[in-house]
């Protein structure tokens, strides 16, 4: 079964987190959630609060086939602050396994100096001039060991793409007839 980390800082954009933890869950991916702080329960951007697994000190310590970074603002910046978060995304790296990052938190990946020269990106348009490359103005894109998402409106095809690459079309396109979605049309 894969495996999927996902880290929750305060201010993590709801849209895409759930749709990341719910689409993979679907797919038979075990997703953990890990909590940047002090607590379990972590404030989203919008005011809704979502209890992790772990405290991502604990959770990190595991081996992932991907990490899985959702964005919002505060949130974005929050990732972006913890060094253990860029640490642990530069062993991913280092690993060969993917990062993947939806909205502002492409950001946390080119801090964390992961992103290949030559590899395309998307992300949220008002942070792409923050990005040190170029980014395409398109939903998802997927390029070597980096699969990044543009906004909350493309959270839920980032997270079925997420999971055809680490579980297979088949199951992607499974989850996606169930969800009654044509995004991977």
């Amino acid at each position: 079964m894969a495996k999927v980390l996902v880290p929750l800082a305060a201010g993590f954009e709801e849209i895409e987190t759930v749709s990341i933890i719910d689409i993979l869950r679907r797919g038979g991916v075990e997703v953990v959630s890990a909590a940047i702080g002090e607590a379990l329960e972590v404030q989203g951007a919008h005011g809704i609060a979502m209890k992790a697994d772990k405290p991502f000190g604990e959770a990190a310590k595991d081996d992932y086939d991907a990490i899985v970074l959702p964005g919002g603002g505060e949130g974005t910046e929050n990732l972006r602050r913890s060094e253990a978060v860029l640490e642990r995304i530069r062993a991913q790296k280092a690993a060969g396994r993917l990062n993947c990052a939806i909205c502002a938190a492409p950001l946390v990946l080119a801090d964390a100096e992961v992103i290949d020269p030559g590899i395309h990106v998307t992300c949220y348009p008002s942070v792409s001039v923050e990005m040190d490359r170029p980014v395409a103005s398109v939903p998802v894109i997927v390029d070597r060991d980096i699969i990044t998402g543009q906004a909350p409106g493309a959270a839920m095809l980032f997270a079925l793409v997420v999971l055809q690459t680490i579980a297979g079309e088949r199951v992607a396109r499974k989850v996606a007839r169930g969800l009654v979605t044509d995004v991977m049309e």
